[in-house]
């Protein structure tokens, strides 16, 4: 995911962030479309409905966080948009290891805000802004994940929110006429999208959204690592504490009881 990131922040000086994110939007569209060629009764009904509020939600998320990383390091963005799925993790705990680790992630992207808001207060809106797009990915992908085949409903979503994002193609006018360049915006797609994507639903219909948020731990950790490696970006000893914190804090969220497991899809 963050390898199709860091291609992605090449690509911005030569289109603007969101249109890069509508042009991954558009090739994770074509790829998983012809990959999965979701039968007719995907393209009905609540089904349906569903399948397009999640790859709306879904692209904007994207858009966000390329906005996001546009201004500020790509482990930054990562660890303060971790505050979405530790909320969702979190919500309705009444134990104080889980409050502890509310805490300490909230004192992680506070930590790692106050450095940043003098550079980039709009990077940071973005950064909290894709924070809550994350929470709503989470959230509905579960949904989409037990209401059928979520691969099929991931390839539909996204065609949905290629046309719903359209104007975003206006960003992109550079990208068209360089071969290589589109061809980096698609594989952007690929790697960010329909692979990690497609695992996503996978690992949401066998464990919930509770688990699957506690999985994410290690993003920010990786995220920091792929912007140290191929962007170059060395985060400051405040940034890093910050991480640290919201990985701790991840970490510490209690384990749940097991429970019933997600209805697998037909077929």
């Amino acid at each position: 995911m963050y390898a199709g990131a860091a291609v992605a922040v090449d690509l911005f000086g030569h289109a603007t962030p969101a249109g890069v994110a509508w042009l991954r939007c558009l090739g994770a569209a074509v790829v998983l479309l012809a990959w999965r060629r979701p039968p007719r009764v995907a393209w009905r009904g609540r089904r349906l409905l569903l399948a397009c509020v999640f790859g709306v939600v879904t692209a904007g998320m994207n858009v966000l966080f390329y906005e996001a990383i546009a201004r500020l390091p790509l482990g930054t963005v990562v660890a303060m948009e971790f505050a979405g799925p530790v909320v969702v993790a979190a919500a309705g705990s009444r134990t104080r290891r889980d409050v502890l680790a509310l805490l300490l992630v909230a004192a992680g992207v506070v930590a790692i805000a106050d450095v940043q808001l003098s550079g980039s207060a709009l990077g940071v809106l973005f950064a909290l802004a894709a924070a809550a797009a994350w929470a709503g990915y989470i959230l509905i992908g579960k949904r989409v994940a037990d209401d059928g085949d979520g691969i099929d409903s991931l390839a539909i979503g996204f065609a949905a929110a290629t046309v719903v994002l359209s104007p975003l193609a206006f960003g992109t006018g550079e990208l068209w006429s360089s071969p290589r360049m589109l061809l980096l915006g698609i594989g952007v797609g690929v790697l960010s999208t329909v692979v990690p994507y497609a695992l996503d639903q996978v690992v949401l219909r066998r464990l919930g959204q509770a688990r699957f948020a506690v999985l994410l731990a290690l993003l920010p950790v990786t995220a920091g690592v792929t912007g140290f490696l191929l962007l170059h970006q060395v985060p400051t000893l405040p940034e890093a504490a910050g991480t640290l914190a919201v990985v701790a804090g991840v970490a510490l969220r209690r384990r749940e009881p097991p429970s019933r497991p997600s209805p697998e899809p037909p077929g």
